[in-house]
C-alpha cells in the first residue's frame, strides 16, 4: 500500500504545506485526486493522442463542412437505435437521410454536396435529429454541439439552424495581456439598454463598451451567453452549450463585440455553467438519445432537486469530451479570455451544498461527501486551458471555502486563478438589514472582508448580479430606497436619506475594493447607483420588460446624482490602476475603531482611511503608516463631485513623524469628515506599478 502511495508524487505538495500545515493530515486526499488526474492525462494521451487532440472534438461533432463541400455529420447517442437527419433541405422528411452506426455510441452521416457544387445543407438552414428509440418512440432533437440555434416568434421550441456564414468574421485584435489587477465588470448583454426589450450584441459594442472603458475596468463577464431557451433563467438553465445566445444576434456579432473589447485592452470572460443542465429534451440535452441518462447520472444522482436541472456524468469519457472540448470551442472560436465557473459548490460535493452549512473544518472537504469525478474533471479543465492558453484567467464561484481551490494543479490544487469572495455582499446585505449606523461593528467588516485563505486570490465584490434579483434589490435601493424616484436630483439640497445613501455607497464599495480581494467586481448599473431590482419577463410579472433594462438615461441627465456615483466609481479604478493595490499583498489594517467608527488599513504603499460615523468629524486624528514622507489625497469620496460636501483641501500635505503606531513604524495626523473615505500616497515614493 505504501508503494502505491508514493507511486504518483504531487510535484510541489510542499508548497501548499508551507502555506498551510493543517492540510498535512489530508495528503492522501491530494495524492488520489492528483492520481486520477494524471490517469486520465495517460488515458488521453494513449487513446485520444493527448489532451489537444481530445479537446478540439468540436472540430469533428455535429455538421462540418470538408473541403469538396460535402456535410460531415456526427453524434454521440449511446441507447439511440436509429438517428436520421431532417431539415428545411428535403421539406422535413423524416427517414431519407439515416446515420451510420460506428463504435462507441457515435452515429455518422456524410451528405455530398449538390451537382452545382454548393453544400446540400445551406448556411441558416433548420435541421433536427430524429432519434428512435430501442423501445419505438420517436423524438426530434438538437444536436448537442449545434453552433447556433434560434426559435421563431410562435414557437416555444428552438430550432438547430446549420450556421456557416459565406463570410465569417475574423478578429483583428491580440487578446490584450493578462491584467495584474483584476477589475471585473459583469454584464448582462440582454438588459444592457433602457428600452423595455432583449438589447443586441451590437447595442454593447457602440453603446457599453465604452462606458467599460472610461470607468476603467479591465474584465468584462458576460453572463447569459451559452443558449438558454427560458430567459428569466439568467442563463443558467443552459439547453445548448455550443451556441452563443440567438436573442442578441448572431455569432458574427459576439465576435465583433469581444474583438472591440480586446481593442480596448479588455479581458472578456465567458460565465460558463458545466454543474448543470437544463432538462428541456426537445430544444436541450436531456434524454438526447431516448434515455434518462446519456450525458447526465440517471436519477436520482442525475437530478438537482432544488434547480430542476440534469447533473452531468464527469466520470463519462464522452461527457468529459464534450465539455472539455465546449471550452475550447469558446476560447478557440470566439476568442474568450477566460472563464468563471458557475456553481462549483454544487459539483464538488455529493449534498451539493443543499441544507449543508460550512464551518471551516476540514474534514468537510474530504471524504465521501466530495464529488471526485467533478473535482478532478475541474483540475483537468484547469490544467488544459492553463497549458494551452497561460494566460487564461478562469474563476470560481464556490459558497464552501474549499482549501487549495485557488493554488495550481501542480500543487495539488484545483487550478483555479481566483474564487468569489461570496460573503462580503452578504455581509453587507446583512447590515443594511439589521443594523443601525451607530452599531456598525468595524471588527466583524475587517473580518469579513479579510477573512480568505492565505495565496488564493479572491474577487471581492459589495454586489454582484445575485445581489439585484427580484425579492432583493441594489445596495443603492437598500440605501435610498423609494427616495430615489424624487429626490436625486442635484437642484434640491439633499435630504438625510439621499446624503446618507450616496456617502454610504461610495465608502462601502471603496473599502470592498481596497480590502477584500485581489479583483473587484461590479454588476452592470451598480456603479451608478442604479435603483431597484432585476426581473426577467414572465408569466408572474405579465412578461414585462420593466425591471430587465439598465437605466443608463440617467447618466444623461446632468442634475440628477446618478453621474456622482459614475464619477467616484470611474476614479476609484483609475486610483488603483495608478497604484495597483489589488496586485499587492493583502492590507495591513492599523485600526478597526468601535466607538469612532474608523478603518485604517495600508495597501500597494498607499493609505486608506474610512470615517463610518454618522455625525462626529475627526480633527488630527492619528493614523498609522508604514513608510516616512509626505503624503496627499489621491481619492476623497467627499469631493462636491462626487455628491460629497468638499470638506477636505487637496492642497493639504500630511507629513509622518516617527512616532509608532498601531503597528507600524511612523503616524500622521489627518482629519477626517463623517461618513468620508479618503485614499493617501506618498509624493516621495517613485509609483513604478
Amino acid at each position: 500500500m505504501a508503494d502505491r502511495e508514493d507511486s504518483v508524487a504531487i510535484p510541489e505538495f510542499s508548497f501548499l504545506l508551507q502555506m498551510d500545515p493543517y492540510l498535512k493530515p489530508y495528503e492522501k486526499d491530494f495524492k488520489r485526486r492528483y492520481e486520477l488526474l494524471q490517469k486520465q492525462l495517460v488515458r488521453l494521451e494513449e487513446t485520444e493522442g493527448g489532451f489537444d487532440q481530445f479537446t478540439s472534438s468540436y472540430k469533428n461533432f455535429g455538421v462540418h463542412r470538408q473541403p469538396d463541400n460535402s456535410l460531415l455529420f456526427l453524434e454521440w447517442a449511446p441507447a439511440a437505435e436509429a438517428l436520421f437527419l431532417t431539415g428545411d433541405f428535403n421539406d422535413w422528411e423524416k427517414f431519407s437521410y439515416p446515420y451510420t452506426k460506428k463504435e462507441f455510441g457515435k452515429w455518422e452521416l456524410i451528405l455530398p454536396a449538390k451537382h452545382d457544387g454548393t453544400p446540400a445543407v445551406g448556411h441558416n438552414t433548420r435541421l433536427k435529429v430524429v432519434v428512435h428509440t430501442k423501445e419505438g418512440g420517436r423524438l426530434y432533437r438538437i444536436s448537442p454541439w449545434a453552433k447556433y440555434v434560434n426559435r421563431e416568434e410562435k414557437s416555444i421550441v428552438y430550432d438547430w439552424v446549420h450556421w456557416d456564414p459565406p463570410q465569417p468574421y475574423t478578429q483583428i485584435h491580440p487578446r490584450p495581456k493578462k491584467p495584474t489587477s483584476l477589475r471585473i465588470y459583469e454584464a448582462h448583454v440582454g438588459i444592457a439598454s433602457p428600452e423595455g426589450k432583449v438589447a443586441s450584441y451590437t447595442n454593447f459594442t457602440t453603446n457599453v463598451l465604452p462606458r467599460i472603458k472610461d470607468l476603467g475596468y479591465n474584465c468584462i463577464q458576460l453572463m447569459a451567453i451559452m443558449e438558454h431557451a427560458y430567459y428569466a433563467s439568467f442563463g443558467y438553465q443552459v439547453t445548448s452549450f455550443f451556441a452563443a445566445s440567438s436573442r442578441y444576434g448572431t455569432p458574427e456579432e459576439l465576435k465583433r463585440m469581444i474583438d472591440a473589447a480586446h481593442s480596448m485592452g479588455i479581458v472578456v470572460l465567458l460565465d460558463v455553467v458545466h454543474s448543470h443542465a437544463s432538462k428541456n429534451t426537445e430544444d436541450g440535452l436531456n434524454c438526447f438519445d431516448g434515455s434518462d441518462s446519456c450525458f447526465f447520472h440517471s436519477p436520482p444522482r442525475g437530478e438537482h432537486k432544488l434547480w430542476g436541472s440534469r447533473l452531468f456524468n464527469y466520470s463519462s469519457w464522452e461527457v468529459q469530451r464534450f465539455l472539455l472540448s465546449n471550452l475550447r470551442w469558446w476560447m478557440e472560436e470566439y476568442c474568450f479570455d477566460g472563464f468563471r465557473f458557475d456553481g462549483i459548490t454544487s459539483m464538488l460535493y455529493h449534498h451539493h451544498g443543499i441544507g449543508t452549512g460550512f464551518s471551516g473544518d476540514y474534514s468537510e472537504y474530504f471524504g465521501l461527501q466530495v464529488d471526485e469525478d467533478s473535482l478532478v474533471y475541474l483540475m483537468l479543465a484547469n490544467h488544459i486551458l492553463h497549458t494551452l492558453y497561460p494566460d487564461c484567467i478562469t474563476v470560481a464561484e464556490d459558497v464552501s471555502g474549499m482549501p487549495a481551490l485557488c493554488r495550481g494543479v501542480e500543487e495539488g490544487g484545483l487550478g483555479f486563478d481566483y474564487r468569489l469572495a461570496m460573503a462580503i455582499p452578504d455581509k453587507w446585505i446583512q447590515i443594511l438589514k439589521e443594523s443601525k449606523d451607530e452599531d456598525w461593528d468595524m471588527g466583524d467588516i475587517v473580518h469579513t472582508l479579510t477573512n480568505r485563505r492565505y495565496g488564493e486570490k479572491c474577487i471581492a465584490y459589495a454586489e454582484s448580479h445575485d445581489q439585484a434579483l427580484v425579492g432583493d434589490k441594489s445596495l443603492a435601493f437598500w440605501l435610498m430606497d423609494k427616495e430615489m424616484y424624487t429626490n436625486m436630483s442635484s437642484l434640491i439640497p439633499m435630504t438625510a436619506v439621499i446624503d446618507r445613501g450616496m456617502q454610504l455607497h461610495k465608502m462601502i464599495r471603496l473599502l470592498t475594493h481596497g480590502l477584500g480581494g485581489e479583483g473587484y467586481l461590479n454588476f452592470i448599473g451598480n456603479e451608478f447607483g442604479h435603483p431597484e431590482w432585476l426581473d426577467f419577463p414572465r408569466e408572474g410579472n405579465n412578461q414585462s420588460y420593466h425591471y430587465a433594462r439598465r437605466q443608463f438615461n440617467l447618466l444623461e441627465t446632468d442634475h440628477l446624482r446618478y453621474h456622482q456615483l459614475y464619477a467616484f466609481d470611474r476614479d476609484m479604478n483609475r486610483t488603483e490602476d495608478q497604484y495597483g493595490w489589488l496586485a499587492a499583498q493583502p492590507g495591513f489594517v492599523s485600526a478597526k475603531h468601535g466607538e469612532d467608527k474608523v478603518i485604517v488599513f495600508d495597501r500597494g504603499h498607499v493609505v486608506f482611511i474610512f470615517n463610518f460615523h454618522p455625525s462626529k468629524s475627526f480633527q488630527d486624528y492619528r493614523v498609522a503608516v508604514e513608510a516616512p514622507g509626505r503624503y496627499k489625497i489621491k481619492l476623497d469620496s467627499d469631493q462636491d463631485q462626487y455628491g460629497g460636501h468638499g470638506r477636505l483641501d487637496h492642497n493639504t500635505e500630511f507629513y509622518t513623524e516617527p512616532q509608532p503606531f498601531n503597528g507600524r513604524p511612523n503616524s500622521m495626523q489627518v482629519y477626517i469628515p463623517c461618513r468620508t473615505a479618503i485614499v493617501l500616497a506618498n509624493e516621495e515614493r517613485d509609483y513604478c506599478y
